[in-house]
């Protein structure tokens, strides 16, 4: 919504101020201290900093990763526990790493189809911005079909997920780069408009997987740092990286750029698709009952006790 609002909010700058530039940065700017004011005065911290029961306690939903020991935490500096949790944790690396070069699809095609659009395909300044809105607000829809393929399909494995809309994005990509370019506007629109429906799922799907496979009590650090590397060094990429390859190579090796980008975001995923199998495998017998056990016993034992009445029966035949 906030990526959407942001064409919203510089069109009526631009038209209140007659079209002075400046207005474009400081009318968002204001908004955003008027989000951060509200965010600061009514976020808390954990339920339990305002005297309630843990989320996992009150939805009898208990967390897929254990706690990192207090004695252990009191015994360490926030350094050395970031260390030795995240920064050479091979699942948080292989994370970030992938986050990188999904940014870099994001932003890379993102802040870049103004100007594709303009150059190439000969879209007017309207048309040219109508791009970055259509990839902005074709991501809340792709975020809800992600989250809900995610769970109806492969449930709960976000892997399979990531891997499924990243190959999506790159095919997108694809018909995009080689879509003649005087094929009608809506075209290449249409398709901008699937890349960010695709590309906002695995956007979602890192955090999440950061929070889940980290320790309960620095998952919270975990999905920053995953986002940290995502923004610093994958949008840095997305902007004057590409800014640079399109300046000194054209258009061609940019889109080979970002196609070879989805293909290594698609492998580094596939590199923890093992480690979230098996904390799956172990979250769904910690969530076992012993209820689900002796009715599994009750049902195994029904079922030999049908086995041999059968195996009886025709041994009397």
């Amino acid at each position: 919504m906030g990526g959407a609002g942001v064409d919203i909010s510089i069109a009526w700058a631009l038209s209140i101020t007659g079209n002075q530039w400046q207005s474009a940065f400081w009318l968002p700017g204001i908004i955003s201290l008027i989000v951060a004011l509200i965010a600061f005065l009514l976020i808390r911290d954990t339920p339990e900093s305002e005297g309630l029961p843990p989320i996992e306690e009150y939805r009898n939903d208990p967390a897929k990763t254990d706690a990192i020991d207090d004695s252990e935490i009191a015994n360490q500096s926030t350094f050395t526990i970031i260390w030795r949790h995240i920064l050479t944790n091979r699942v948080m690396v292989l994370l970030a790493l992938a986050n990188i070069f999904i940014y870099v699809l994001r932003y890379g095609i993102l802040s870049w189809t103004p100007v594709y659009l303009h150059d190439i395909h000969g879209a007017s300044l309207n048309g040219s911005i109508a791009g970055f809105s259509t990839f902005e607000i074709a991501g809340i829809i792709g975020t809800l079909i992600c989250g809900w393929v995610t769970d109806k399909i492969f449930r709960g494995y976000r892997t399979s997920t990531g891997i499924l809309f990243l190959g999506a994005v790159a095919l997108c990509t694809l018909a995009y780069w080689l879509v003649p370019h005087n094929s009608p506007l809506w075209i290449p629109l249409l398709l901008v408009s699937l890349i960010g429906g695709l590309i906002y799922g695995p956007v979602m799907l890192i955090g999440l997987q950061a929070i889940d496979l980290a320790p309960r009590n620095i998952a919270g650090t975990a999905a920053g740092f995953t986002g940290l590397m995502g923004y610093v060094v994958g949008a840095t990429l997305a902007s004057t990286g590409i800014g640079f390859i399109i300046k000194h190579w054209g258009w061609n090796v940019t889109f080979i750029f970002l196609l070879v980008c989805a293909f290594i975001a698609i492998a580094l995923i596939a590199g923890f698709g093992k480690d979230e199998k098996l904390l799956m495998e172990h979250h769904s017998k910690a969530n076992a009952t012993p209820a689900d056990a002796t009715d599994t016993t009750e049902t195994t034992e029904a079922t030999a006790n049908s086995t041999t009445a059968q195996s009886n029966d025709e041994g009397a035949k």
